[in-house]
């Protein structure tokens, strides 16, 4: 028997949408990429005709609300991902959202809660890409006991982007459109709670600036409010501590990367180098090339075909970084620890 066409609309064809999200779906057999609208009528055409899709539709809500679409696709900027996930749901769609998840905590709590008032329908977050094909081979390294008791885990994300202060801002920046996310902050704890727990978690965070404005795309001063240096250091009630030096303001050379130390030796995850060492004492490092395993689409497609659960990443995930976005912004703002809730 000839399985039933499942119909894709896609709300935002920017860059993730266009390099990952609708080359994958086409892929997929019995997957139609059906509709698109995107910030403009001129950019929606340009994606349907880069794309050979169908229908171009002139808002969010109508593509939403088309009997003709069977699941949502929405790839804008999280000013946008409260919105169109909770109208496509309670239209009867099913959901992938590209990450990050929300502005703040109240929007991902009010997305996880329609989510769960919908449970026959999938909801699935675009998961942190870096390690999707490692993920399991760190996290049974951690849990073999391989590096012995947990000392701690680092992260740093160093580069010099915003170093000139003429610098325009880009979304990234703009809180109205990206809210509380800062950085790559949430995508980088995103894939350390796939290794490490840290129950009970407690922040501390100082923020920086380069430059109390920059200009918007019209060339218009608008004042910084996102950060554009952030250093956390937090204490679960067991476990290792978890330190971010993350920085737009680096003068040297660039660094992306996830250290955990332990008392019998460390594995760094070197994103920038594309490459995993596990160090143990007395032994020889095992050195891993990291693997691009994305499957995003077809794990969503998957889901909603054979009803297997999402597993990267689903709703609680999402709020569970959300959860520690808001206590790090929380935290910078008021000079004082806090902890991390739900």
């Amino acid at each position: 028997m000839t399985e039933q066409i499942l119909r894709i609309g896609i709300v935002g064809a920017g860059g993730n949408s266009r390099l990952r999200h609708i080359p994958g779906f086409q892929e997929i057999e019995g997957v139609e990429v059906t509709g698109v609208v995107n910030r403009s009528r001129a950019s929606s055409e340009e994606a349907a005709k880069e794309f050979d899709i169908p229908r171009v539709f002139e808002d969010w809500q109508s593509l939403v609300s088309d009997p003709e679409i069977d699941a949502v696709c929405i790839g804008t900027w999280p000013y946008l991902h409260r919105e169109v996930t909770i109208a496509a749901l309670r239209a009867g769609k099913h959901v992938l959202c590209e990450a990050r998840m929300a502005r703040n905590l109240a929007e991902a709590q009010e997305m996880a809660l329609v989510a769960s008032e919908h449970g026959d329908q999938v909801a699935q977050i675009v998961p942190s890409p870096f390690t999707l094909g490692d993920d399991e081979w760190i996290a049974s390294r951690i849990a073999k006991g391989v590096l012995g008791n947990l000392l701690e885990v680092r992260s740093r994300f160093l580069n010099g982007a915003l170093l000139d202060p003429k610098t325009p801002m880009n979304w990234r920046l703009d809180s109205e459109m990206s809210g509380k996310n800062t950085m790559v902050m949430g995508i980088l704890h995103e894939a350390i709670l796939r290794w490490v727990d840290f129950p009970d978690l407690e922040v501390t965070a100082t923020a920086g600036f380069g430059a109390e404005k920059r200009p918007d795309e019209n060339g218009e001063l608008q004042p910084t409010v996102i950060p554009e240096s952030l250093q956390i250091v937090a204490f679960p009630s067991s476990g290792p501590r978890l330190v971010y030096d993350l920085s737009q303001l680096h003068g040297g050379e660039p660094e992306n990367s996830i250290c955990i130390n332990g008392e019998k030796g460390s594995l760094l995850v070197d994103l920038a180098a594309g490459k995993i060492v596990l160090a143990v004492e007395g032994e020889e490092p095992v050195v891993r090339t990291i693997e691009d395993a994305w499957d995003v689409e077809g794990e969503f497609v998957r889901s909603i075909r054979e009803g297997t659960p999402v597993t990267r990443t689903n709703f609680t995930d999402g709020l569970k970084y959300m959860a520690f976005t808001e206590a790090v912004w929380e935290s910078w703002n008021a000079e004082s620890a806090v902890p991390v809730g739900q």
